[in-house]
């Protein structure tokens, strides 16, 4: 049976309330976490700190504007098995000339369909007792992708191509299924319906120390204090690409090679902004909102 015992963060991860109660959720209803927020808030962390947590294997699916189905369930090997249709062939020919090497299909067998059924994220999960399963980024996906999964996330179930095997789960046995999404598409009505919902909120100052923490336990706080700081100064500037929860500790991990008090120095000299800011727009704009020229801005960016 799937474990549904509450799970409130780990060591290494810290999950609030709110996204716990909705992990906790979908976990006893069998249904899979839609978890929405803007890129960098630890969406993606929430199932692999879960399953290192838990030492539950974890399979994951990636999301592209290429994905299907059949890469995500399981998918028919035509090649192969058109393969070893010959070598069959090949193997009877050789018998009547009485030639007894055979050549091999590695143990397959054409007559076993089976055997050509290469199983993606999705089948392997629901084969695997207790298991995990990360959807990540779905909103990247062709708009029919959400929809064929429907069937599966209505019924619990795929059928295999090809070999028809079934494979289905109870909803106490359910893998634990996390899909996220950064919005960058609307999701389908009855897909969400399908789910439990969860939006991520960016973190307040406070829970991002509490994170930073989990990450860097041994960094001085008054460089972290100085470090937030800055970090929600810069998010309130209107950045094009506002810096993430990523992306901070990012630049604290190389920081933190630093002596405390040099530490705070090149903090505030934004060293290693390339860590925080992404875009040429975003680098001006700070050299224009917190430098007097360019070439302050250069001086104090440069490593001493």
């Amino acid at each position: 049976m799937a474990d549904t015992t509450f799970w409130q963060g780990s060591e290494s991860y810290l999950c609030d309330k709110e996204l716990a109660q909705a992990f906790h959720m979908s976990r006893v209803l069998g249904m899979p976490l839609l978890i929405e927020g803007e890129p960098g808030t630890g969406k993606t962390e929430l199932p692999i700190q879960y399953a290192k947590d838990q030492k539950l294997e974890l399979f994951v699916y990636p999301v592209g504007s290429k994905s299907n189905v059949d890469q995500f369930v399981a998918r028919f090997d035509h090649v192969k098995y058109l393969r070893d249709s010959q070598i069959e062939i090949l193997n009877a020919q050789r018998e009547e000339k009485g030639l007894e090497n055979k050549l091999t299909t590695g143990g397959r067998d054409t007559e076993a369909l089976a055997d050509y059924v290469i199983k993606g994220p999705a089948a392997q999960a629901f084969s695997t007792p207790n298991s995990v399963l990360l959807i990540d980024e779905i909103d990247k996906a062709p708009r029919e992708f959400p929809n064929d999964l429907l069937y599966a996330l209505s019924h619990r179930k795929f059928i295999m191509p090809e070999s028809g095997e079934v494979i289905e789960v109870s909803e106490e046995n359910m893998p634990a299924i996390i899909i996220t999404s950064n919005r960058e598409q609307e999701l389908p009505t009855a897909f969400k319906g399908r789910c439990v919902y969860h939006y991520i909120h960016f973190p307040e100052p406070e829970i991002m120390q509490e994170i930073i923490q989990k990450h860097h336990p041994k960094i001085d706080n008054k460089v972290v204090d100085v470090a937030i700081d800055i970090f929600y100064h810069l998010r309130k500037i209107g950045l094009e690409r506002a810096p993430t929860t990523r992306e901070i500790l990012n630049w604290l991990k190389y920081i933190k090679q630093f002596s405390s008090s040099d530490a705070i120095d090149k903090i505030q000299q934004l060293e290693g902004i390339g860590a925080l800011i992404k875009t040429q727009t975003d680098l001006e704009k700070i050299q224009r909102t917190l430098f007097k020229s360019p070439d302050d801005y250069r001086k104090r960016s440069m490593p001493n």
